[in-house]
C-alpha cells in the first residue's frame, strides 16, 4: 500500500486530490509582525527551502539579518492545498518547506544557501535523520532563472566540500517553484509559540564555501 512506503515519491495519478480552498491563516508573522502574505515589499526576493521538519528550519531563517518574513508550508508535489496530515502520508508529493522573503542588498542568496546547506544533511534522500518520508527531503524551489543558476552552482561547490570529507552525493531537489501552500496556523513560527518544541536540524559539520 502506497501510504506505508513514505520513501517513494507518488506519481500524479497516485496523489491525494486535495481541495480548491486555500488554508486560512492570520497572515501575520508572530515574531516580526510582518505580513506572510504577498505582495511583499519592492526590491525583495523569495526562495522556498526544504531541509527536513519545517519548525526548526523556519526559526533558523527568521533570525537572519535581511530576512523580511518567513512562512512554513508545502511545495514540490501535486496535491492542491494539502493538510499536514495529508502531507505526512507521503501521498501528496510535497516537501515541508519554508518560504524566505529577503532583502538581497542585506543578505544575498549565496549567503542564505550557505546557511541552508550547513544546517542539514542534503545527502539523505527522502528523509532527514530520524524523520523519514518524502516530506522531509532536501529541496530548493527557485523563483527565477538567476536563482536557479545560483542554487545549482552552490550545490556543485558544496558537493566538492562533501567529497573532500568522503561524504555521499547531494540528493537535494532544485527546481522552479510551481506553488507554495501555507501550512496550518499552529505550524507558523511554531518554536516561538512552543520554545521547547522539536527541532531536528543537524548538519554534516562540513562548511559550505560561498564562492
Amino acid at each position: 500500500m502506497w501510504s506505508r512506503d513514505k520513501q517513494r515519491m507518488p506519481t500524479p495519478d497516485q496523489a491525494l486530490p486535495g481541495r480548491d480552498q486555500a488554508m486560512a491563516i492570520s497572515g501575520v508573522h508572530a515574531v516580526t509582525q510582518h505580513s506572510m502574505l504577498p505582495p511583499f515589499p519592492a526590491g525583495h526576493e523569495e526562495i522556498v527551502l526544504g531541509l527536513g521538519c519545517f519548525w526548526g528550519a523556519e526559526q533558523l531563517f527568521w533570525e537572519l539579518p535581511g530576512v523580511h518574513v518567513t512562512a512554513v508550508g508545502y511545495a514540490g508535489g501535486y496535491t492542491p492545498n494539502p493538510s499536514y496530515e495529508e502531507t505526512c502520508t507521503g501521498m501528496t508529493g510535497h516537501a515541508e518547506v519554508v518560504r524566505v522573503v529577503f532583502e538581497p542588498t542585506v543578505i544575498g542568496l549565496p549567503e542564505l544557501l550557505q546557511v541552508f546547506w550547513e544546517a542539514h544533511d542534503p545527502t539523505q534522500g527522502l528523509r532527514q535523520g530520524n524523520d523519514i518520508g518524502s516530506q522531509y527531503r532536501s529541496a530548493i524551489y527557485t523563483t527565477d532563472a538567476d536563482q536557479q543558476a545560483i542554487a545549482e552552482q552552490s550545490r556543485a561547490r558544496y558537493q566538492q566540500a562533501l567529497d573532500s570529507e568522503n561524504m555521499g552525493p547531494i540528493t537535494t531537489e532544485i527546481a522552479p517553484l510551481k506553488a507554495f501552500y501555507y501550512a496550518e496556523e499552529y505550524h507558523q513560527q511554531y518554536l516561538m509559540k512552543n520554545p521547547g518544541g522539536y527541532c531536528g536540524l543537524k548538519g554534516t559539520g562540513v562548511s559550505c564555501p560561498i564562492g
